[in-house]
């Protein structure tokens, strides 16, 4: 069973810059699209950003410049670039990768930014 591990996590003050990082063991093969989601108390889940296998991108509106998400296909390993952050991105962020098989879901990292 492939599992992604999600690190880089942390606190950061506003303005600031975190990189998350989601690779994979035991992966046998490269998910066609790989990506991030976020969820704060109270608030819906949303998709922060996607990469397919290709390398073509999608970003939320909220994070449009500030994020960027790029992927190793050969590992299997997503990254998200997070800077000039804002106290509104606190949040737990989860990576996820999509195959043929269905989607495998990290356990997420916790982001906090304070003020």
């Amino acid at each position: 069973q492939v599992q992604l591990v999600e690190s880089g996590g942390g606190l950061v003050q506003a303005g600031g810059s975190l990189r998350l990082s989601c690779a994979a063991s035991g992966s046998i093969f490269s998910f066609n699209a790989m990506g991030w989601y976020r969820q704060a108390p109270g608030k819906q889940r949303e998709l922060v950003a996607s990469i397919t296998s290709g390398g073509s991108t999608n970003y939320a509106d909220s994070v449009k410049g500030r994020f960027t998400i790029s992927r190793d296909n050969a590992k299997n390993t997503v990254y998200l670039q997070m800077n000039s952050l804002k106290p509104e991105d606190t949040a737990s962020y989860s990576c996820w990768g999509q195959g043929g098989g269905g989607r495998i879901w990290g356990q997420g990292t916790l982001v906090t930014v304070s003020s």
